[in-house]
């Protein structure tokens, strides 16, 4: 089984190692992946040019990087833009926007991670958000954070959405920021009363930051840092965000407490059958 919504890729500069990519296709799930212009032949020549979208100037014209220091990039946020209206072009009511250093998706069963061989656990946490009526993001939890040793809840609401993100595509929210631009978009839904789902049942194994070249590696981090980044987050939120150094580089840091008054609104329309639907998906091997 399959995602009902569709996926894009953001990509820039990584044709060669192309990461989501190959595991959406390891597992038979299609997909969109969005390039800049000048890298499109780079692209083509290791996917199914069908599949490829350029990235058109004007959504780099209008994008809104919440900074007049001038920089020869402002990241993902406009293809991000860009892909939130490919997909209400084609019909969609949310989708899928991915990073394209993701290595592979798999599912927690008894604190192992199993990786998965199809887009399964994609179309279950669909279905699990269209229960509710006000969840404007959900998405994967980091591989790094799925904490083996210790209980975990299957999911938990209100907090950030990083790297592999199911967005409601009807809220009136769009990307901003050269920098922090997933956590400004939670921030900015749950400041409005809205929900965020972020599933540890479900896993996205990914590469972490600085690590893989291309990407912002090359267009932020290597030159600037993380001071900059974090910086810019503290001045658009500085009601629940702060400056911390840890792990050898300046990070923010962000109290999510005052949003645990948002709460999930049932969707009267859906029937939840009882019982367990593993959605025919079976463990069979528990990876190293």
């Amino acid at each position: 089984m399959n995602p009902q919504y569709p996926i894009y890729i953001v990509s820039k500069g990584r044709a060669d190692t192309r990461l989501t990519a190959k595991a959406l296709e390891g597992m038979g799930v299609a997909y969109f992946i969005v390039v800049e212009k000048e890298e499109v032949e780079q692209y083509a020549s290791v996917i199914d040019s069908r599949q490829i979208l350029v990235l058109p100037q004007s959504f780099h014209d209008e994008y809104n990087p919440c900074t007049d220091e001038p920089h020869p990039s402002n990241g993902p946020g406009a293809a991000r833009n860009f892909c939130w209206q490919h997909s209400i072009d084609l019909g969609a009511t949310s989708h899928w926007v991915m990073d394209d250093n993701i290595k592979n998706f798999g599912r927690m069963n008894n604190n192992v991670y199993q990786i998965v061989s199809s887009g399964t656990i994609l179309r279950c946490a669909e279905d699990f958000v269209d229960r509710y009526d006000n969840v404007a993001i959900s998405g994967l939890q980091y591989h790094m954070f799925r904490y083996g040793k210790f209980k975990r809840p299957p999911f938990v609401i209100n907090t950030r959405i990083y790297s592999c993100l199911l967005i409601r595509n009807d809220i009136r929210y769009r990307w901003r920021g050269r920098y922090n631009e997933d956590t400004d978009l939670s921030l900015r839904v749950l400041k409005d009363g809205w929900c965020t789902i972020q599933f540890n049942a479900f896993i996205q194994n990914k590469s972490t930051t600085q690590t893989l070249r291309g990407g912002n590696t090359k267009e932020f981090y290597d030159k600037e840092g993380t001071f900059k980044k974090s910086k810019m987050l503290v001045e658009m939120h500085p009601d629940v965000a702060k400056m911390t150094w840890r792990y050898g580089r300046w990070h923010h840091k962000v109290d999510y407490r005052p949003f645990r008054r948002n709460k999930l609104i049932r969707n009267p329309n859906i029937t939840i059958t009882p019982g367990i639907d593993n959605y025919g998906m079976t463990f069979s091997y528990a990876d190293p």
